[in-house]
């Protein structure tokens, strides 16, 4: 257990940041929680995966501006184009707002910034709403994750409460919000 214990603390930050680079969210609260046990510094988390994501999407945005012809020839953005549309209607209708909140919805967080290259969006204006953005998503959900870990913890070890009711709350969060995405790119 100590040998786990051990790569987790040594390797730990290595795997936040290759995985915020991607997107993140699991890492900065896999990392917020080891963290919160005392395995980790939730400085360094916080700062890791902020920092990967902002690059990430910084690199998804340049793939997006440069590669427009590869990337059409790919299966993914032939079957994701009802995703892509919504992705686009969402960038006009909100611009800036839709830098800041696509960092939290899954499904469409790796589409925007590639999006919004395709699109010939500003690189300056993104890139500064890019940094303020993974600052804030870096900062709320590490920060939300190690306090509220705390909670949980001290919850289960003072009451009955079963274990599964979190992983089952969360699953129906992300199942309605993947449902509502689904709805909401349907042919109509």
């Amino acid at each position: 257990m100590e040998d786990i214990i051990t790569s987790i603390s040594t390797y730990g930050y290595i795997i936040i940041a290759l995985y915020s680079f991607g997107g993140g969210l699991v890492a900065i609260i896999g990392g917020a929680i080891l963290a919160s046990m005392g395995e980790l510094n939730i400085a360094y988390v916080i700062l890791l995966a902020g920092i990967s994501n902002m690059f990430g999407d910084l690199f998804l945005f340049y793939i997006g501006k440069y590669h427009k012809k590869d990337l059409a020839k790919y299966p993914f953005f032939i079957r994701h184009r009802r995703k892509m549309a919504y992705s686009k209607i969402l960038i006009r209708k909100y611009d800036t707002l839709t830098i800041f909140l696509q960092k939290y919805i899954y499904g469409v967080k790796t589409l925007i910034p590639i999006i919004l290259g395709l699109t010939n969006y500003n690189f300056s204006k993104f890139a500064i709403l890019n940094v303020l953005a993974s600052g804030i998503w870096a900062v709320a959900v590490g920060l939300g994750t190690f306090y509220s870990s705390n909670y949980v913890r001290e919850l289960f070890s003072e009451s009955d409460v079963s274990p599964l009711i979190f992983p089952i709350a969360l699953f129906t969060i992300l199942f309605a919000t993947w449902k509502f995405l689904d709805h909401q790119t349907k042919k109509r």
